[in-house]
């Protein structure tokens, strides 16, 4: 095999890898629910350590009552003053914000 050839490979491999990328993007707008759910643990950590953590990785809909919008469920429990605490979250699909927050205990 020559050089030129094993090139030409290369390159049309990384052009195709970007193509399929961008369009994988367009196809599913949506951030993954492993990166949600690492970033409601970062801010949780702030303020306490984590003792658990769960997230559905299938986005469902989400209405406030004026719009529905894609979301991702998950929960959080920390253990504060010796307390365990709680809280269930749905969080946007798209840009991860976190749109509602329920404490359970």
């Amino acid at each position: 095999m020559k050089l030129r050839d094993f090139l030409i490979g290369v390159a049309t491999g990384l052009a195709a890898a970007i193509i399929i990328k961008e369009t994988s993007e367009k196809i599913s707008p949506f951030i993954s629910a492993n990166q949600v759910l690492n970033n409601v643990k970062a801010e949780f950590k702030k303020e306490s350590p984590i003792d658990g953590s769960w997230i559905y990785m299938k986005a469902e809909e989400f209405t406030n009552g004026i719009m529905t919008i894609p979301v991702y469920r998950g929960g959080i429990s920390r253990v504060v003053n010796g307390e365990v605490e709680a809280y269930e979250f749905a969080a946007d699909a798209r840009s991860g914000v976190v749109v509602e927050l329920i404490k359970l205990s």
